[in-house]
C-alpha cells in the first residue's frame, strides 16, 4: 500500500482503539494521535506507537504529556488545541485521517483534512450531518475522499461497484436500507421510558461504544443521524434511505437495485471490520475480527421502526426534508438534550420533545457557509439549554 500515513483523531475512544488494533497487524505508519482529555491512555499509546505528533485539547495537559514522554525518551512532539489538530490533519506525511472525535467538535478537523485533500475515514457522523454538502463540495475541489467507517454506511459502500465515488448517486440503485438493532429498549414499554436511567441507556446489546453514541442508539437518534449522513454520502433523497430494525445486528445494510436484486453485507458487530476496509481501501486486509459462522446463528428477524415509541428517527427525516440549517439544529439540540439526560437534568422520555421544540423554532436557519452552520449550532444549543431549564423549574 503506497499511502499509509495515518492520523487518528480520538485515538483513545472505542473507534480509535479499534483502528490501532487493525493498524498493529499491518504496514501502516501512525503519524499522529489525538485525544480530548484521556491523558494517561494517550501517554500509553505514544509510548507504544511513537507517533511523530500527539495532540491534547488543553495546553497545560499537553505540556505535562511532553515532559513525561521526554522522561522515557519518546520523541513524539505534543501539540495542543485546535491549532494542533489542524497541524496534524494537514501534515504532508498524513494520507488518511481517521475522524473519530465525538460530536460537533469533530467538524473543524474534518473540514481541515478535507481542505488538505486527505482521505477522511469518517466515523464522526455529526460533521457530515452538520455540513455534508459543504464538505463534499470542498472534497470535489481538493481531491479529498470520504470513506465511511460507520458500519451501516461502510456496508452500503461494500455493496456498491468498485469504482463508486462517495457523494454521487450510485448507478442502478433503487434504495438502500440501514439496519438498526433497536437499542436496549426495543421491548421496553413506552410508559416505562420516564424511569430509564443513564446506566441503562448506555448498555447497548451488541456494540461497545462511548456514552453519546450509545444513548443515541437507545433513542434511535443515531439511526436518524445515519439517515441524514447516508443522504449526503450516497447522493440520495431521504425516501431512498430506509430503516429496518434488525435486533441481531448481523446484516448491517441492504442495497436494493432497480432490477430487484438485493445485496447485503453481513459481519460480526465489530468496528475492526469497517476500519480495516477503509484503512486498506481499495484493497482488503485481515481485521482481527471473528468470522461469522452462519451454521451456529439463530433466526434473523426484521421489524419496522416504531416512530411513536422512538420519535427521534422521524425527527431526523423531518430535518433532512426541511434542509437549510435543520440537520445542524437537530444535531446540536440532540447533543445538549442527551448530555442533560446523562447528567440527571432531563428524563429519557423528554429528550425527543425538547429536540422537536427547538427544531420547530429554528429549522430555517441558513447553512450555506461554515460560519452560518457554526452559528446555527450555537443558537440551537442555547435554545435547548433554555428549554431544559424551563422544564426543570
Amino acid at each position: 500500500m503506497a499511502k499509509n500515513g495515518i492520523c487518528i483523531l480520538g485515538s483513545t475512544g472505542t473507534v480509535g482503539e479499534s483502528a490501532l488494533a487493525v493498524i498493529k497487524r499491518h504496514d501502516f505508519k501512525i503519524i499522529a494521535l489525538s485525544a480530548a482529555t484521556s491523558f494517561d491512555k494517550l501517554y500509553q499509546q505514544c509510548c507504544t506507537y511513537q507517533p511523530l505528533y500527539a495532540v491534547l485539547v488543553d495546553e497545560k495537559a499537553a505540556a505535562i504529556l511532553q515532559s513525561r514522554l521526554k522522561e522515557v525518551n519518546v520523541k513524539t512532539q505534543v501539540l495542543a488545541g485546535a491549532t494542533g489538530l489542524k497541524t496534524i490533519v494537514q501534515h504532508p506525511k498524513v494520507d488518511k485521517v481517521v475522524a473519530a472525535i465525538v460530536g460537533a467538535s469533530g467538524l473543524g478537523p474534518v473540514w481541515w483534512a478535507t481542505q488538505a485533500g486527505k482521505q477522511v475515514l469518517i466515523a464522526n457522523k455529526e460533521a457530515l450531518v452538520m455540513a455534508g454538502p459543504l464538505l463534499l463540495a470542498k472534497a470535489r475541489l481538493t481531491g479529498a475522499r470520504f470513506l465511511p467507517v460507520d458500519s451501516e454506511h461502510n456496508a452500503v459502500l461494500q455493496c456498491l461497484s468498485a469504482d463508486y465515488v462517495v457523494g454521487t448517486p450510485p448507478k442502478d440503485v433503487a434504495y438502500i436500507t440501514l439496519t438498526a438493532s433497536g437499542g436496549p429498549f426495543l421491548n421496553v414499554p413506552r410508559l416505562a421510558f420516564a424511569d430509564i436511567s443513564p446506566e441503562q441507556a448506555c448498555r447497548h446489546p451488541h456494540w461497545r461504544m462511548g456514552p453519546k453514541i450509545t444513548l443515541d442508539c437507545a433513542t434511535l437518534m443515531n439511526k436518524g443521524l445515519e439517515v441524514i449522513e447516508a443522504c449526503y454520502l450516497f447522493g440520495l433523497k431521504s425516501e431512498a434511505v430506509k430503516v429496518v430494525i434488525h435486533p441481531q445486528s448481523v446484516i448491517h445494510s441492504f442495497v436494493t437495485y432497480q432490477d430487484g436484486a438485493v445485496l447485503a453485507q453481513l459481519a460480526e458487530p465489530d468496528m475492526q471490520i469497517p476500519l480495516a476496509y477503509c484503512l486498506a481501501w481499495p484493497n482488503r486486509v485481515t481485521s482481527g475480527a471473528k468470522t461469522l459462522d452462519l451454521s451456529t446463528m439463530g433466526p434473523l428477524t426484521f421489524l419496522p421502526p416504531d416512530d411513536k415509541k422512538f420519535p427521534c428517527l422521524a425527527l431526523a427525516y423531518q430535518a433532512i426534508a426541511l434542509g437549510q440549517g435543520a440537520p445542524t439544529v437537530l444535531n446540536a439540540s440532540n447533543e445538549v438534550a442527551g448530555n442533560a439526560f446523562l447528567n440527571g437534568q432531563l428524563t429519557f422520555d423528554k429528550i425527543p420533545s425538547v429536540i422537536e421544540a427547538v427544531l420547530q423554532k429554528l429549522f430555517d436557519l441558513p447553512a450555506k457557509t461554515l460560519e452560518s452552520i457554526l452559528a446555527a449550532d450555537k443558537l440551537a444549543r442555547e435554545q435547548t439549554l433554555n428549554l431544559i431549564k424551563q422544564k426543570s423549574q
